[in-house]
């Protein structure tokens, strides 16, 4: 070990006499500083305005989707530009000068040599990262509660990933006599293990090499704090591969071996090299740890709970891909590395989680794509596809014979995925945004829907009521059935039916009953149907129209509940006056803890046109407000009126009542086995496809209506994802601070490096 350190100490001293490593030094500090002080300038900007900011440490040093991107994440993608220069000559010097013949004849073993030499590379990567640690000392000064371990994995990162550089570089410096040479083989080699990993990637056996030897790739888990043995290990072993390459190389150099012996002695290297790398890579053997404050990297507690209560069941993920669709793009062959990618948050808790993919052609539900290419039949137009696309056509399967794999008749011929456990199976959908791919919202529903009873909402079709099926300004296809919208309760974990009662009996187990707007009354035998369904204790959601009175109180006089006489208005400046914004209430929290935010920032719920309630205190349930109006600008409007003519006033002697009215009420009474839950609400739009779309006032809509499905589903679905919030959102730095930021970085810290580089080349050359 002390040659070893003499050796590195003596490279080092080298290394630093010369003006290459100070150069590269400064060409780093530059690279990075002309981003972190735009950063810098641009968050105190937005701060300075009002703009609440979130996670700042992600922001300025290791975010890859914000903006430019953090300084650290950024750099990363061009530290291999820094490695060449300086191991150009490590070992390509010895053999150009002879003194090669010297080491060989002293009493140092080449692997101590070696060592030694990469020991002073390990030195001089640490003050790359000292450089870096510039950078770090800004976060722990300016920002509020920095999350600093997440930087401190970052750089942890760059100083791996150099240092298998590093290793390239020494071993490519062993090939030849002539640093330049050695200086251009090693960008070479370098730039090809950054981009190879874009090569071969349709061919499933090119695509596993491809991805192995991308050595650039393998830090995008780890820069965003999610350290992990499997890439660590890697590095590892690529450094150990490349140094045990150029042992190799420099003893055969001293005597000469036969070709084989040769040939099996880098065959054993790289043997042993894959064999560690692969046993790393086994998911059940990989270690994480998530160096982020909120784990944003890791599944919420509720998804590793659905997991786990999953035991050791595997789950089978099959992909299916249509590729006469426009989603067959997102799927292609060649973004299967992404496409698992995907997969590993869940698989860090459930490694028996197996995927498939299956590739068919069918028809899609385009008529003017089939308009476009008239009589041509759908083989012909799938042949015309894949050779546009260059695919082969053994890969994909008839529409016969997926037919009889699987039914994806209502699917639309759109990717889509099926999950399988044990005997259960369900469909993981993917969507019309900019994500496409389902979230972890999405995928712990799909995945919990295989282990518990999934809650069924039944809409009730009776009386001309709103519908479920149509996309219609006051229907409830929105929120409720529309497939290819994340946020539809059918892809967060509900079915959906519909129900006409008249007709047929109300079904016992479901989440609740949907009555919404009845235009006409419900016959006596509907209305017995009704009451029987409510006195077993099922759950009820009753939404009513003013004017509609006459219609709802019959469904209601059992419940204690009556909707009164008149109409809800509010005085508004911009608004209609029928448009009422009634605020949560207190009470309202205990039904989903996600109100508590709307609720803090006193945020309103549309109700265009709405009637107040009433109800008895003396009645089987209690009954409490969720909604209520203000007192001072809001009234019972009694008789007609019209909106588009003068503003409405309240008139006493007309019977008008002024006050703070519930515009929704919650109900609950103990049952034997459960807790039956009742809503009723003076206004059937505020869930309605147009109010969740309103874009010219910003409401709570969409939260109270997923509160109102999470409560009667037990808070079973949507899956709890509530995650801490961030603590690191504020710069601690005003205008003045950022001159002096700048000041500092953009000139006392460069002047600082210059200086100590010119002492020391000048302290060389004097002796």
């Amino acid at each position: 070990m002390k040659k070893i350190i003499q050796i590195a100490r003596l490279e080092l001293s080298l290394l630093f006499y010369s003006p290459i490593a100070w150069l590269l030094i400064m060409v780093l500090f530059v690279q990075m500083v002309l981003t972190f002080g735009v950063m810098v300038g641009q968050l105190q900007h937005l701060q300075h305005f009002g703009l609440e900011l979130d996670f700042l440490t992600n922001r300025f040093y290791t975010a890859t989707n914000v903006g430019a991107g953090g300084i650290y994440a950024l750099i990363l993608k061009s530290l291999y530009l820094y490695t060449p220069l300086i191991t150009m000559g490590i070992i390509s010097r010895e053999t150009n000068s002879g003194s090669i013949k010297l080491l060989y004849s002293s009493p140092v073993k080449l692997s101590e040599i070696i060592f030694g030499k990469f020991v002073s590379m390990l030195a001089f990567n640490l003050v790359i990262i000292g450089v870096m640690g510039l950078f770090f000392i800004f976060g722990v000064l300016f920002i509020e509660n920095f999350d600093y371990p997440h930087p401190l994995v970052a750089m942890f990162t760059c100083f791996l990933l150099l240092s298998a550089y590093a290793a390239i570089g020494i071993f490519m410096s062993s090939l030849t006599t002539y640093q330049v040479v050695a200086a251009i083989s090693t960008f070479m080699i370098l730039g090809s293990l950054n981009y190879i990993g874009s090569f071969g990637q349709r061919i499933d056996f090119v695509r596993d090499l491809t991805h192995s030897l991308a050595i650039g790739s393998r830090t995008n888990l780890m820069i965003n704090g999610l350290m992990n043995s499997r890439d660590v290990i890697y590095y590892l072993v690529i450094s150990g591969m490349f140094l045990a390459f150029t042992i190799t190389r420099l003893d055969f150099a001293r005597q000469t071996r036969p070709f084989l012996r040769q040939l099996s002695r880098y065959g054993l290297i790289v043997i042993v090299g894959l064999a560690v790398a692969y046993l790393s890579s086994r998911q059940p053997l990989i270690a994480y740890y998530d160096a982020t404050d909120t784990k944003v990297n890791t599944i919420v507690k509720a998804t590793q709970k659905i997991l786990k209560d999953m035991g050791d069941e595997p789950v089978e993920v099959t992909e299916y891909i249509n590729v006469m669709d426009y989603t067959y793009s997102n799927a292609d062959p060649g973004l299967r590395i992404l496409d698992i990618a995907r997969w590993e948050a869940y698989l860090r808790f459930k490694s028996n989680i197996k995927l498939k993919w299956v590739y068919y052609y069918d028809s899609i539900p385009a008529p003017q794509f089939y308009a476009a290419n008239p009589g041509k039949s759908l083989k012909t137009l799938f042949k015309e596809r894949v050779k546009a696309l260059e695919l082969d056509t053994n890969d994909f399967l008839e529409p016969e014979l997926i037919r009889k794999q699987v039914n994806l008749s209502g699917e639309n011929g759109r990717l889509v995925m099926q999950v399988k456990y044990k005997n259960k199976t369900t469909f993981l959908r993917t969507f019309d945004d900019s994500d496409f791919w389902p979230g972890e919202p999405e995928t712990a529903a799909a995945l919990k829907r295989l282990i518990v009873i999934p809650p069924k909402l039944v809409f009730a079709t009776d009386g001309y009521q709103r519908s479920v099926d149509k996309v219609g300004d006051r229907d409830y296809k929105m929120f409720f059935n529309i497939k290819t919208a994340r946020a539809s309760l059918i892809n967060q974990g509900f079915d959906v039916d519909s129900i006409a009662i008249e007709n047929h009996e109300i079904p016992s187990g479901i989440a609740a009953l949907i009555i919404g707007d009845p235009k006409v009354a419900y016959s006596p035998a509907a209305l017995t149907k009704i009451k029987k369904y409510v006195a077993d204790g099922g759950n009820l959601l009753i939404v009513g129209e003013p004017g509609k009175q006459s219609v709802v109180n019959p469904l209601l006089d059992s419940l204690g509940v009556k909707m009164l006489d008149g109409t809800l208005v509010q005085r508004s400046r911009d608004y209609s006056y029928n448009l009422v914004t009634p605020r949560l209430t207190k009470e309202a929290l205990s039904m989903y803890s996600g109100l508590n935010n709307p609720y803090q920032k006193k945020e309103i719920i549309s109700m265009p046109g709405v009637a107040a309630l009433s109800f008895d205190p003396q009645s089987a349930f209690k009954t409490q407000a969720i909604l209520t109006t203000d007192a001072k600008y809001s009234w019972i409007k009694k008789g007609s009126f019209v909106l588009d003519s003068a503003a409405l006033v309240f008139e006493a002697k007309n019977g008008d009542q002024q006050g703070a009215f519930p515009g929704a009420l919650m109900l609950t009474r103990k049952m034997t086995h459960k807790e039956q839950r009742i809503v009723v609400a003076g206004d059937a739009d505020f869930f309605s496809n147009k109010e969740l779309g309103r874009s010219n006032l910003q409401t709570a809509n969409g939260t109270l209506a997923i509160a109102i499905f999470t409560w009667f589903s037990n808070n079973e679905f949507p899956v709890d994802m509530s995650r801490p919030p961030s603590k690191d959102n504020k710069l601690k730095l005003n205008k003045a601070g950022v001159k002096t930021v700048k000041i500092v970085y953009y000139g006392l810290i460069p002047g600082a490096i210059v200086l100590l580089g010119m002492v020391l080349l000048i302290r060389r050359k004097r002796k």
